[in-house]
């Protein structure tokens, strides 16, 4: 009887967790994200984990095998490469993300002129997201070429592992200037210790995002159910004030 019921509270205890689902996602998601699950979890009773990082690098993760159900990319070529080797279905573009220059709010620097504070000699250390990896890298490394700054500034480059930690570098004063989401620049954190001003979209490539359901997952269909509500008002709602662009590109 003890064996049979343990084997009965073991199955039911391991269907719960199989209905429990994994969200691989972009760092600059961090301050939005968290309400998004919430919400879901309340709709749906499936409890969702976060796993926050760089996009590139859950992407060459993925192809190795990890066990993520949705993968939401700030970079929307890391989904499609997916899609095109039969690893992901359903990609659904659902913003574009933006980039400012932020500093703290004591740090004496005067971020009106924009990136050509960069070049001042007093700020020594500049941190960006590791463009290797890291579309908000990529996106930065291209303001400043735009500009023409990027081979005055690279020496002072202190590079974040994902965009998370870049904004991390800047707000405990590794760095001095950060160049960071202005999702992340819009969370209470970095509001309260700095000010930013926003670089141009003209200046770099769009920061299309967009997230996948991973063809390997336990859990298709809870997780397409995920994707399906990113469309929805509310989430778009949140998304814009966070800083995303949102449009209603058609999921697929």
């Amino acid at each position: 009887m003890a064996a049979l019921l343990f084997a009965a509270v073991f199955l039911s205890a391991s269907a719960a967790f199989a209905q429990d689902l994994t969200v691989a996602a972009a760092s600059d998601l961090q301050a939005a994200l968290p309400a998004v699950a919430a919400q879901f979890e309340k709709d749906t009773g499936h409890k969702i984990t976060l796993t926050f990082g760089s996009s590139g690098n859950f992407y060459t993760q993925i192809q190795h095998g990890a066990p993520f159900d949705v993968f939401m990319s700030a970079d929307i070529d890391y989904p499609k490469r997916l899609e095109q080797e039969g690893l992901a279905e359903r990609l659904y573009e659902y913003a574009t993300g933006h980039i400012v220059l932020w500093t703290r709010k004591d740090s004496g620097i005067d971020l009106k002129g924009g990136l050509a504070v960069l070049a001042d000699p007093k700020v020594r250390k500049i941190a960006i997201a590791n463009p290797a990896h890291a579309p908000y890298g990529r996106a930065a490394v291209a303001a400043l070429r735009h500009e023409r700054l990027y081979e005055r500034v690279s020496a002072k480059f202190v590079l974040g592992e994902n965009i998370s930690q870049t904004a991390q570098f800047a707000q405990s004063g590794n760095a001095d200037v950060g160049i960071v989401a202005l999702s992340l620049a819009l969370g209470p954190a970095l509001t309260a210790a700095g000010t930013y001003v926003e670089i141009p979209p003209a200046f770099h490539p769009p920061i299309e995002q967009a997230a996948v359901v991973v063809t390997k997952s336990a859990r298709r269909d809870l997780a397409r159910q995920f994707v399906d509500a990113l469309k929805q008002p509310a989430v778009v709602k949140l998304l814009r004030q966070y800083g995303f662009a949102t449009g209603q590109t058609a999921i697929r």
